[in-house]
């Protein structure tokens, strides 16, 4: 009788608790549109649902109390509201979603000049969010661009470290790099065009990769980068990010918006930057790291117009001071035979303008122009460069029934003089100076909504070198909602402009060579490309963008280290050099906050002469990267594993006798960074970068040749200028720090925090 009473109090007490629970419901959108599928969850809690295809979602039997609900779907910026639930009260709380700078169907302008769906683009285009540089932050976008699959910053100097970026193995002169659509990044200041660029005022990083000459003209032969910068109304009011590694590095990024009465609005960022520890781990009494005292200065003005007609004109500021070399070099020794060191000042400054004329055709005029001016010794070689590019370019976009039109018109300045042999001639240094003008026309015709045709052709005119074509052609062929293929045909041409910093040719002790008059290269390049996206009912995405790519050069320029190892030649190859592979990358969210991004390369480059074919120096057969993420959504803790893999690569010896590798091993950097976003407007993160500690004096007996006797002093020559092997130099060497393929730093730890006000 006992056990039956209290059998009846408790089914009485649990009616009384469940009365006075309560519930939670609402609906999921965007701008009035249900978002099904939503994941939704009660932070600290085990409690949580996913919307319906209606984006109704309900979640029941919640104690009274206060509760943060936190949402997520891909493509939209993360929900978070708190909310209190009384007794057996239900709540009623609708979410309204943000789409996220990582959405799906990104907007894209790099391809084709003007704005387009992702998806709708004739052009295959990737494109990288500030998430993904948060992932593993870096002081520069080329430091960055290490973890994008077939794209590699490469270290082309042992002592000073700047480089270039190769493109699915191409050399770093047929990368254009462009910063809100405008080339004003090219030959001398690639590398100091991707350093300094806040972080936080970085919109998105559009790539494309092979020939967009037809658009872009000289340069962009193997590829482009776009750095396109936020619009001002959208930027964050302020917005500060600092961190500091345990080799002593700082980096520094402030960013703010401000306007100015109701007609302006104006972005401003500072970036700097500053590495001051001498270390020399490897043991050759030469810097691992370059020492760097760097700072940027960067402003965007937004100008509001009738009818929404754009108007923003930008400019920048860099200064930098680094300086790499024996461990006791100070400023006194520059330029002397003494102690060897390679230092570089270098001041560059930039503006770029856009104004959509006031008609009522789609017209729009795009100026830029920058002066970069370097002083650097190399030892006791002198170098000093000034270049400067100034471009303007009118656009006129028509549609006119099933033709998407573009009509344009550029003129491009360049100037260029340095103390090398790239400006003399017979009559002494004479600056390379030439105006090149442009004309170009671009035609999409939809067939259907499944098919389109893009037709393009550009016509230039060097003084140097004559008439130039470069046509195009994409066919797009939209198989579902969710299947693209792709199919891009395109050529290429770039100018004469030998020395675009090439270190190689200024340490060292290397001749350089120039065989004869030369000519512009000339690249076809043929791409196919293949981009499906899954979505699945529980809310999972798998994203599947595929490529297959050849490139065929002629009249290619290449410095050959081989012939003679005291000369870099520089000719073009009688012959033809190819690039060719396939590159696919996968993209994996899951509901539970768990991310993966892994992307694989294999290619062959290499170039064929007199009948005998040989892979390109400094050029990996495979690559590979990933970014792996998880977010611990009851704890605000994210965590993001990155990292690359690369293949063997050929490296410059200097002769039959040097005991270092004819090939790099496969190598690997990875990292991880824990990020804490529970303060408001703050996240903390930390982590460990190189965790595997490689660097690429293992298994070599040295990397820097000669790094104890830098100026030669002690090398033996013959009659032929041939180096000599004796008993202080076994080998037969002269000091040569080309032999480089990766970085010298090592394992190190990092801390930094960001504040963000919106």
């Amino acid at each position: 009788m006992i056990k039956n009473l209290l059998v009846l109090f408790s089914l009485f007490f649990a009616q009384i608790v469940i009365g006075q629970s309560a519930s939670v419901l609402g609906t999921v959108t965007e701008n009035g549109a249900p978002v099904p599928f939503a994941n939704i969850i009660l932070k600290g809690t085990a409690m949580g649902t996913a919307s319906d295809e209606n984006g109704f979602y309900k979640i029941d039997d919640l104690a009274p109390g206060k509760y943060v609900l936190l949402a997520s779907v891909i493509g939209f910026e993360p929900y978070r509201q708190s909310f209190l639930i009384g007794k057996a009260d239900d709540l009623t709380l609708n979410i309204e979603l943000l789409p996220s700078a990582e959405a799906l169907d990104e907007t894209v302008v790099t391809g084709t000049l003007k704005a387009v769906n992702r998806m709708e683009s004739p052009v295959p285009v990737e494109v990288y969010s500030p998430t993904f540089l948060k992932q593993n932050p870096t002081p520069s976008v080329f430091e960055a661009l290490q973890n994008v699959n077939g794209v590699r910053p490469q270290i082309n100097c042992n002592v000073c470290n700047t480089g270039d970026i190769h493109i699915n193995g191409l050399e770093g002169p047929y990368t254009l790099v462009l910063i809100d659509g405008m080339p004003i990044v090219s030959g001398l200041g690639t590398v100091y065009g991707l350093s300094g660029i806040p972080n936080s005022l970085i919109d998105q990083i559009e790539i494309v990769k092979g020939p967009a000459s037809t658009l872009y003209g000289s340069e962009a032969v193997g590829g482009l980068i776009n750095i396109i910068t936020k619009h001002a109304p959208e930027a964050p009011n302020f917005f500060a990010e600092s961190f500091g590694t345990g080799w002593g590095e700082f980096n520094l990024d402030i960013g703010a918006k401000f306007s100015l009465g109701e007609k302006a609005d104006v972005l401003t960022g500072v970036n700097y930057f500053k590495y001051d520890n001498p270390i020399d781990n490897n043991g050759d009494n030469f810097t691992d790291l370059t020492l760097q005292d760097r700072i940027s200065v960067f402003q965007k003005w937004n100008f509001k117009r009738d009818a929404s007609r754009i108007f923003s004109v930008a400019g920048r500021f860099f200064y930098e001071d680094r300086w790499g070399g024996e461990m006791q070099w100070t400023p006194a020794f520059r330029g002397g035979d003494e102690i060897y060191g390679e230092s570089i000042y270098t001041r560059r400054w930039e503006v770029i303008g856009k104004y959509q004329l006031p008609f009522k055709e789609k017209m729009m005029l795009s100026v830029s122009y920058n002066d970069h001016h370097q002083n650097s010794v190399y030892g006791d070689v002198p170098y000093l460069a000034d270049q400067r590019i100034g471009f303007g370019q009118l656009t006129w976009d028509k549609t006119i029934g099933k033709h998407d039109l573009l009509f344009g018109s550029a003129l491009r300045y360049n100037y260029y003089d340095d103390d090398t042999p790239a400006t003399a001639n017979l009559r002494g240094n004479e600056a390379d100076e030439v105006l090149i003008p442009s004309l170009f026309v671009q035609d999409e015709y939809k067939f259907s909504d499944k098919h389109s045709l893009l037709g393009g052709l550009r016509y230039d005119y060097d003084s140097r070198h004559g008439n130039i074509f470069t046509p195009r052609a994409a066919y797009r062929w939209r198989i579902s909602d969710n299947d693209i293929f792709r199919v891009n045909f395109g050529t290429g041409f770039r100018v004469v402009n030998l020395f675009t910093e090439d270190h190689a040719a200024l340490t060292g002790s290397r001749e350089v060579v120039i065989a004869e008059e030369l000519n512009p290269e000339r690249s076809v390049n043929v791409n196919l490309n293949y981009l499906k996206k899954i979505y699945a009912d529980d809310g999972t995405f798998v994203g599947i963008d595929a490529s297959a790519f050849y490139t065929q050069f002629s009249n290619q320029i290449l410095p050959d280290y081989d012939t003679n190892a005291n000369q870099i030649i520089y000719d073009n190859l009688d012959g033809k050099s190819v690039s060719q592979g396939i590159s696919a990358n996968l993209d994996l969210v899951f509901p539970n906050g768990l991310k993966f991004l892994v992307g694989a390369t294999f290619q062959d480059v290499r170039q064929t002469e007199n009948g005998i074919s040989q892979r390109q120096i400094l050029t990996e057969s495979f690559t590979g990267t990933w970014n792996v993420s998880y977010t611990f959504r009851n704890l605000d803790l994210t965590v993001d594993y990155t990292g690359n893999l690369y293949g063997p690569m050929r490296l410059p010896l200097l002769g039959e006798l040097d005991p270092r590798s004819e090939f790099s091993p496969t190598w690997s950097i990875q990292n991880i960074q824990f990020t804490y976003k529970g303060i408001e407007n703050f996240e903390f993160y930390t982590g460990i970068k190189n965790l595997l500690n490689w660097t690429p004096n293992r298994g070599n007996p040295f990397i820097i040749a000669r790094a104890n006797d830098p100026f030669d002093q002690n090398v033996q020559f013959d009659n032929q200028g041939n180096v000599v092997a004796t008993d202080d130099n076994p080998f037969a060497l002269t000091f040569d720090p080309s032999y480089v393929y990766g970085p010298n730093q090592g394992i190190r730890g990092f801390f930094g925090l960001r504040y963000t006000v919106f």
